[in-house]
């Protein structure tokens, strides 16, 4: 039976686990989360930066994670990863594809604050860190090909 695109790349995105994980998965993984993270503190000296931490004030939770460059100050996981996503991106130095995404900077910010959030005895592993990060690039990465403007990129991930 034929399956919908959604339901297959729904089955896809799902079936994805640590096994799948090559080394070099792993190490190109460790230094695009570097990149980023460097690019990140970077952008928490930036005006945009500073305007939307004053603005996520307002916001508590019982439940938070960190601003980056900013321990005293913590945030629900929303308006953390949405915080530190903004300093990702206001020096626009992170990792970019064709057309113009940029994935580390969707992706880490949220899957750092949601691991955060999770109760000390249920803390996520390094390794299931690297599956959330990568799994979050890939389902970027099939969402581009829907795209009008990547007809001329290649099919490859």
């Amino acid at each position: 039976p034929s399956q919908t695109i959604t339901g297959n790349f729904a089955n896809v995105i799902h079936g994805l686990n640590a096994n799948h994980l090559t080394d070099q998965v792993i190490q190109r993984s460790k230094r695009m989360i570097l990149d980023t993270l460097g690019v990140g503190l970077l952008g928490t000296s930036t005006e945009v930066c500073h305007k939307v931490t004053q603005y996520s004030k307002i916001y508590s939770s019982d439940i938070s994670s960190t601003i980056w460059g900013r321990l005293d100050f913590r945030l629900p996981p929303l308006y953390a990863a949405f915080v530190n996503g903004v300093a990702v991106h206001s020096m626009d130095f992170d990792d970019t594809w064709h057309p113009a995404t940029h994935p580390s900077g969707a992706v880490l910010p949220a899957v750092i604050a949601l691991s955060e959030a999770f109760p000390q005895k249920k803390k996520v592993s390094g390794l299931d860190l690297l599956l959330a990060f990568n799994v979050g690039i890939e389902v970027q990465g099939r969402l581009l090909h829907f795209s009008s403007e990547a007809k001329n990129i290649p099919k490859r991930y």
